[in-house]
């Protein structure tokens, strides 16, 4: 049980680093730019809700376990 729990951390820690790292981005485009703050508004919001979705998922019941 414990090894899911870490990979549920491992997975969920970088992606709301990055998602919020493109919800950031897009918050700051100006200019030129601006035409990407749709691209980057999607982006962090599926790798958010990736994140929480992995953290979501059931764990298998142990084996041997009646």
């Amino acid at each position: 049980m414990g090894i899911n729990r870490t990979a549920k951390g491992i997975v969920l820690v970088p992606t709301l680093l990055l998602g919020a790292a493109f919800l950031s981005a897009a918050a700051w485009l100006d200019g030129e730019a601006a035409a990407n703050r749709p691209l980057a508004l999607g982006l962090g919001v599926i790798l958010i809700g990736a994140g929480l979705l992995a953290q979501l998922l059931p764990e298998p019941p142990k084996e041997g376990a009646d």
